[in-house]
């Protein structure tokens, strides 16, 4: 049995991971489900965004691949909701799922989303569970995704997911990421943070703090934004770690940075802990020039926990392209009306739209490939896309060659009453813009690919 402590230390991880929050949800979604069905259609069309019949009825027959029957798809999402009770990823399957259900599936086939609950140990079990079972995976993400790569590729199994949180993860082969988070051997933050250093806050360039929860995940995180903070211009005068399951007091953390005159700060970690060091600031009358709460923060909760100080600190994130929740974009407004219908007591968050965006382009891949539904075509089809924006919930990621990222950013700021968008100078007629990422020079983990687990694509069917 392994000792306590590590087991803690493990268990912190998945609060820790950017993208990965504890976000508290009183929706935890089922075991395994079938999404759809349960109510009426949101809409008589089956376009979202300026993508066309994007579900459709249809006659369809035979069993092309495993998963793949004349009268349903079997699709495995990944979460770690026993664990975090955060049903995002959950949430996003149902409400995809329903609609498109709704309007005849995918050419007349169901969709049924088999949610397969990592629990953030349990990622390698669940992964051969779904290699027995699922035709893909679709618009999920684990903390410790890496642990099953290998199983994945093992058994030829196409994954969409809505975010990647290890480099083992990032960029292996049968993976396609509609909206990346994380690219390995780029910083898919540059633009947002040479932004901050070099238009927003000049002054600050000499006096970049950051702090970091003690964990593996994190860590790696933090050594990859110093080297291309620095890249950008910044100078670090404060590097500090916190216990991966949160401070108690904060005021020693706040003291220092106040004493060596930080002025920029990066931040990874829960953002629970976070409000409460920003409560700490402002009681001992210190504000940042900016404050990178990472866009784990983004979403009501913050706001709530962070008080009178979501006012009085500058907080910034950066939302890599996609529009934000509350903004006129007409696919966003598309996807609350649609989340409001299939899923009214749960909230939307970033990395639920990001599930959507991989829904979307399965959905559309598999739709092309029409009766013969095989992972081949499927991963074909997808990859064909080299602008996709889900319809024009983000900024254009291609799918054919998505080495380097895109470099897209636009920018949310906190008030007392929620996030707002901060002008960034983005072009007319668009709400983000694109620099030219940045590839860091130290190695941070290589992507598997089929043949490290002895396949080739010839073995996917």
């Amino acid at each position: 049995m392994k000792p306590p402590r590590i087991l803690i230390a493990l268990m912190a991880v998945t609060l820790l991971v950017a993208g990965c929050s504890g976000r508290d949800s009183s929706e935890t979604g089922s075991e395994e489900g079938e999404g759809g069905g349960t109510t009426a259609a949101a809409s008589s069309s089956s376009d979202f965004g300026d993508l066309t019949d994007v579900c459709q009825k249809g006659s369809p027959s035979g069993t092309p691949a495993q998963g793949v029957t004349e009268s349903e798809i079997q699709v495995g999402t990944f979460s770690d909701v026993g664990f975090t009770k955060n049903s995002e990823f959950v949430d996003a399957a149902k409400v995809f799922t329903s609609w498109c259900n709704d309007l005849g599936g995918i050419n007349g086939r169901k969709l049924v989303a088999n949610t397969r609950d990592s629990k953030l140990m349990e990622v390698r079990q669940q992964m051969i569970a779904a290699c027995r079972e699922d035709f893909a995976l679709v618009g999920g993400g684990a903390a410790l995704d890496g642990l099953g790569v290998k199983e994945r590729l093992s058994c030829t199994l196409p994954s969409f997911p809505a975010q990647i949180a290890q480099a083992q993860s990032a960029g292996a082969e049968l993976e396609i990421s509609a909206d990346p988070t994380l690219t390995v051997g780029y910083d898919p933050y540059y633009g947002f943070r040479s932004w901050l250093l070099n238009e927003a806050y000049p002054d600050s360039k000499g006096a970049v703090g950051i702090i970091n929860g003690d964990s593996p995940v994190t860590k790696l995180l933090g050594e990859q934004a110093v080297e291309s903070t620095t890249a950008a211009g910044g100078t670090f005068v404060y590097n500090d770690l916190y216990p991966a399951m949160g401070v108690s007091d904060w005021t020693p953390y706040a003291q220092s940075m106040k004493s060596k005159g930080v002025k920029g700060l990066i931040y990874y970690g829960d953002f629970k802990q976070l409000a409460k060091l920003e409560s700490v600031l402002t009681s001992i009358d210190y504000k940042l020039d900016w404050i990178d709460t990472n866009n784990n923060a983004y979403g009501d909760q913050f706001i709530e926990l962070a008080g009178s100080s979501a006012g009085e600190q500058n907080n910034y994130l950066d939302l890599g392209g996609n529009a934000p929740i509350n903004s006129d974009v007409p696919a966003m407004k598309q996807l609350n009306e649609l989340w409001a219908k299939y899923s009214p007591d749960t909230e939307m968050t970033l990395p639920a739209i990001r599930a959507f965006s991989s829904w979307l382009l399965f959905a559309k891949s598999a739709s092309t490939c029409g009766d013969d539904l095989t992972r081949t075509c499927l991963v074909e089809k997808a990859k064909s896309e080299v602008a996709w924006t889900a319809g024009g919930l983000h900024a254009p990621n291609n799918m054919l060659a998505p080495v380097p990222p895109s470099g897209c950013f636009n920018v949310e700021k906190t008030t007392t009453d929620g996030w707002e968008s901060v002008d960034i100078g983005a072009p007319a007629g668009q709400f983000y813009k694109c620099e030219q990422p940045y590839k860091y020079t130290k190695d941070y983990g290589t992507p598997l690919t089929l043949a490290d687990v002895g396949k080739s694509k010839s073995d996917v069917k």
